[in-house]
């Protein structure tokens, strides 16, 4: 069998995007007969499928933070989480404070140094063919580069999200970042675009302007859309049934910049233009706390009956289903699924994760999408409601149509069509191996 060194900082952290993107490749990399060794942190399940390493990092932020989501993973967020994740704070703040003065970069930075170390014996020690870095957190990458420079094996990177983050249109990534951390990703982008042999990213726009920045990626650089492969997937959805209240529901992080606000002003002119909609019309929020905009607009417009925050969807240890499992009942039972996309500039390269997810059910999609044709047309493809972000026009006039085709039960059924991430190891294989 060929072996896989396969680097990534979240592995095997249920539901969250960073660890799904390369979990859910592995049933196919098997099939092909890839035997992986995978280094990742300790905020994730052990995989006992194949040697899997679970790594501390070497700073002490880096610490804090994979501490705090074993307690989670381990213990849940009750009585040790509130005991634990404080004390080990306080006792690290000293070295956190001179760890951010000193080097300045983000908190999973000095995991590199501990996968890049492992790596290395491991190499030695077994006949590694490969070294595969998947991030998410860069930190895999540049461990990647390192095992690289120090063995010469062969390295392929998947980028999940842009490395360079653009401020505005004219803005190509090429002038400094601010940021110690932006600086670093900057940097990072060059050596990987320059000494990887393979690498690829999620969309055509992240994959132009890397190829702008940096020419001499050539024909090394490609396309793979990742997909997803949620548990449960492959049962039969249960009859949808229409109910009392229409169900707006939307499952991942919000932030500021990618808040459900847009959503809010809509609903309040709707609910002034046609009062009685404001008895029917519920927006649920899955997966996350809801950012400071969305609450500020709650408030302000007097939402509050009409958001309902659930919050994350953990493991049922009742039914034994893991988050995901739960999750994926949920959107199935669900009238609109709602996909947000940014108000950010380099919403032109990346589509959010959670669509791979949602293409796996036939219920209708909402899409509130920025600058990126290649995501309209996807879900264009698919039958699903399209509004941008920057015109709230087309949100209200979107959310009139969806209450109507509700009202009137005719919701339309999205095309099932579902990106499996079996194409995705195909892909990534052919490359590697041509």
């Amino acid at each position: 069998m060929t072996k896989f060194l396969i680097i990534s900082h979240g592995f095997n952290m249920d539901g969250r995007a960073a660890s799904l993107t390369v979990t859910d490749k592995i049933p196919f990399f098997l099939e092909k007969g890839i035997d992986p060794i995978v280094l990742s942190a300790i905020t994730g399940k052990r995989d006992l499928r194949f040697p899997h390493f679970q790594l501390l990092p070497w700073g002490p932020s880096g610490i804090r933070f994979d501490f705090r989501h074993w307690v989670i993973r381990k213990y849940g967020r009750g009585f040790f989480y509130r005991l634990l994740t404080p004390l080990v704070s306080i006792l690290l703040l000293p070295f956190i404070v001179f760890e951010k003065i000193i080097i300045g970069l983000s908190s999973q930075s000095s995991w590199s140094y501990a996968a890049a170390h492992k790596g290395k014996l491991l190499i030695k020690e077994r006949s590694i063919e490969l070294i595969y870095s998947s991030g998410g957190a860069w930190s895999a990458h540049y461990a990647g580069w390192l095992i690289k420079k120090a063995t010469g094996k062969k390295w392929i990177a998947e980028i999940h999200d842009p490395m360079v983050i653009r401020d505005n249109p004219k803005d190509q990534g090429f002038t400094p970042r601010k940021s110690k951390d932006a600086k670093f990703l900057q940097k990072l982008e060059g050596l990987i675009c320059r000494d990887a042999d393979h690498v690829w990213w999620f969309t055509q726009g992240a994959l132009d302007y890397a190829k702008l920045r940096h020419p001499e990626l050539g024909d090394k650089g490609f396309v793979v859309s990742p997909g997803a492969l949620p548990p449960g997937c492959h049962e039969a959805e249960p009859l949808f049934q229409y109910t009392s209240k229409l169900h707006i529901a939307h499952f991942g992080s919000l932030a500021d910049d990618r808040s459900i606000a847009p959503v809010l002003v809509a609903l309040d002119l709707l609910f002034k233009e046609v009062p009685s909609t404001k008895e029917s019309i519920v927006v649920d929020v899955y997966g996350a706390n809801l950012d400071h905009v969305s609450k500020a607009a709650m408030g302000r417009l007097n939402l509050l009956e009409n958001v309902k925050s659930h919050g994350r969807i953990e493991n049922d240890p009742i039914s034994g289903k893991s988050g995901r499992e739960r999750i994926m009942e949920l959107m199935r039972s669900a009238d609109i699924l709602l996909l947000l996309h940014g108000d950010y500039e380099w919403c032109a390269e990346y589509i959010p994760s959670k669509s791979y997810d949602y293409y796996w059910t036939t219920r209708p999609i909402w899409g509130i999408t920025n600058r990126n044709p290649e995501l309209d047309q996807i879900l264009i493809h698919r039958q699903s409601y399209l509004s941008h972000t920057l015109d709230p026009n087309s949100i209200f006039e979107t959310l009139k149509q969806i209450y109507q085709d509700w009202e009137n039960h005719r919701l339309p059924v999205s095309k099932f069509e579902p990106i499996s991430p079996q194409d995705a190891v195909k892909s990534i294989l052919d490359k590697i191996q041509s």
